[in-house]
């Protein structure tokens, strides 16, 4: 969609009326660069925050004034209608912010962005070669490939985009409402400051003025009406004093609308921002380079027949020169390898000689244990000799 046509669509704005009900006007567009001011927030929070003692204008002084002027405690219904006009402009005005974020369906527009990148993503074109020959085979079928699913991306993708076109268009007309719903919404917040004021100044004047009289008049008259009176006076300023903090109540729901009105307008841009960088770039980028690739596809399938065809003689000369290594290689080693070899002599050799050492040794600790045993025996022997004797001799003695 050209910039023309989405200006000529999106000149319409929402207008809020004192009832906070919403119609549709022409007016100037506001574009995605523009929909938020730069200072969201800054009108409404330097009201809020010089709400206590704010300087008002000399016109809404005069509202003050008129406000206090019509306020009378003891009228009951006074009291219940007192700033109801504003509260319902607040509760109005919620429920149709409300409405404004109910038909928002944002993940709709984030679907369709997805769509659009998963249909960019399936156009590659698979080229399946099955074996030497189908490098030459396939080419022309493979442009026509290409250019299938092109048409058939492109169908898919031009629908999404003309609905993407009208979530753009619908964006930029909920910016500008919630401009015009951010100013009402101001507007609404600084009646009820005005309200609040007047009533805590009746507020201030009934406890230090008209209470402290009708307790003095009960005192000095000791009747009981007057004490009534001056009782059912106090009860009536205690009923007026929540009223003003229920209207406190609801000015702080109408700062709450301020930051909620401008986070949907950041949604709103940031989705018409996306969807227009979509249409400009991401697009006609994708058409750009289907140009490119069809372009280069012919090129791209010599190089790559040409680039097989020296791959496999390459690897072909390789094996070979690998083969004719291994074949000569052995059979160098083979003649140069002598019948017996020096390690197995030298093996051989170590193993006689370990068994000569251990033959030896064996001897030698067999003649020292025979020299050892004869030693024993001739100990044994003479034991025995000397046995023979004491007992021969101890025969002797007792014949």
């Amino acid at each position: 969609m050209s910039e023309v046509e989405l200006k000529e669509k999106t000149q319409e704005v929402i207008d809020i009326d004192a009832n906070g009900q919403v119609s549709i006007e022409n007016t100037p567009v506001v574009s995605a660069e523009t929909a938020v001011s730069e200072e969201p927030l800054s009108n409404l929070n330097e009201t809020i925050a010089a709400a206590p003692t704010m300087e008002l204008t000399p016109e809404e002084e005069q509202k003050v004034k008129d406000y206090v002027a019509g306020i009378d405690i003891t009228d009951t219904q006074m009291v219940l209608q007192y700033g109801a006009g504003a509260q319902k402009k607040i509760a109005d005005f919620s429920e149709t912010a409300l409405n404004t974020v109910k038909t928002k369906d944002l993940g709709e527009v984030g679907t369709m962005l997805t769509s659009v990148v998963s249909e960019l993503k399936g156009f590659d074109v698979e080229k399946e070669s099955k074996g030497f020959l189908g490098l030459f085979k396939k080419g022309g079928a493979q442009v026509a490939t290409l250019k299938a699913k092109y048409d058939k991306a492109e169908v898919n993708i031009d629908k999404i985009c003309k609905v993407m076109e009208d979530h753009q268009v619908t964006l930029l007309k909920d910016v500008a409402m919630l401009d015009k719903m951010y100013d009402t919404n101001l507007s609404y917040f600084k009646d009820l400051t005005l309200y609040i004021m007047a009533g805590k100044e009746k507020l201030e004047e009934a406890r230090t003025v008209e209470l402290p009289k009708l307790l003095k008049k009960a005192e000095e008259s000791g009747l009981p009406e007057d004490s009534q009176a001056a009782k059912d006076y106090a009860a009536k300023v205690d009923r007026f004093e929540k009223k003003i903090y229920d209207l406190e109540l609801t000015r702080n729901i109408s700062m709450q609308m301020a930051p909620q009105i401008r986070l949907i307008q950041n949604n709103d841009t940031t989705m018409s921002e996306k969807i227009q960088s979509t249409l400009v770039n991401t697009i006609p980028l994708w058409k750009s380079q289907m140009v490119i690739a069809i372009g280069l596809d012919h090129s791209s399938e010599a190089a790559k027949a040409e680039k097989e065809v020296t791959d496999m003689t390459n690897a072909l000369l390789q094996k070979n020169a690998e083969a004719l290594k291994l074949a000569t290689v052995e059979s160098a080693k083979q003649s140069e390898r002598g019948i017996v070899d020096i390690e197995t002599l030298t093996k051989t050799n170590e193993m006689l000689i370990s068994t000569l050492d251990e033959v030896m040794q064996i001897q030698a600790e067999g003649r020292t244990k025979r020299a050892e045993a004869e030693t024993e025996l001739e100990r044994i022997e003479d034991e025995m000799k000397n046995k023979l004797l004491e007992v021969s001799a101890s025969s002797l003695k007792r014949e």
